[in-house]
């Protein structure tokens, strides 16, 4: 059985010898010389298996990890990297690889990992996202308050998701700026703020209990205070 994989490699002999191997192992290959664009097709498109490079020119590796682990998705990940140390494996499984393999490497072993990590499947993603009375179903886009549905932009929506996601935690100004933004240069604090000011107003009406807190010079959370 042949699976759809996905490939984000920069160097073209690596690249050509990885897709070669899977294809003649009968996987649909598709490869990315770069992290941004490799996300944006795992991002855009459906993959059963994701090949990922820690060094890759732009977005690293590790970023496009991060930043694809943060839209919630689930597709199993591959770490193929020249990088060895014990930090950079932990590194890679903590934020959310499911193997990872060191070059240089036996191609049997890939393989045989791919096919592992094909028949698994993606993890199950979460629905329904809560805190206290706000609700996010992620199928439908819908969000609602005690019952009163909730308009988003996209961009709200996407603020909204990433801090549900990691409550009680802090989502920081860098990382909402990654996730959200892609890590531009041209987004200032000024415009973040006004996006939060937006929806606060969204999701605290008529004198609704505060959810959206900013902890200033960190950062913002959606929890339940006491």
């Amino acid at each position: 059985m042949g699976f759809k994989v996905l490939v984000i490699e920069d160097e073209p002999q690596m690249a050509g010898l990885l897709k070669r191997a899977l294809v003649e192992e009968g996987h649909a290959t598709t490869v990315a010389k770069t992290g941004l664009d490799g996300l944006s097709l795992a991002l855009s498109e459906s993959f059963d298996v994701l090949l990922l490079d820690a060094m890759l020119p732009g977005m690293d590796g590790w970023t496009v990890l991060r930043r694809l682990r943060n839209t919630g998705s689930r597709i199993p990940v591959l770490m193929v990297t020249a990088r060895d140390a014990v930090s950079d494996v932990i590194q890679g499984l903590d934020l959310g690889a499911d193997d990872y393999l060191v070059k240089p490497f036996s191609l049997e072993v890939l393989l045989a990992r791919v096919r592992a990590l094909g028949r698994r499947g993606p993890a199950p993603r979460t629905v329904l996202l809560q805190v206290a009375d706000l609700t996010m179903h992620q199928g439908t886009r819908d969000v609602a308050r005690a019952g009163r549905r909730i308009v988003l932009t996209r961009k709200e929506y996407a603020i909204l998701e990433l801090l549900m996601r990691e409550t009680p935690r802090v989502v920081t100004y860098d990382a909402l700026l990654q996730t959200v933004w892609g890590g531009s240069g041209d987004i200032e604090l000024n415009t973040v703020t006004v996006f939060m000011r937006l929806l606060r107003s969204k999701i605290e009406t008529d004198g609704e209990p505060r959810l959206l807190h900013t902890l200033r010079g960190v950062g913002y959370v959606v929890r339940v205070e006491p």
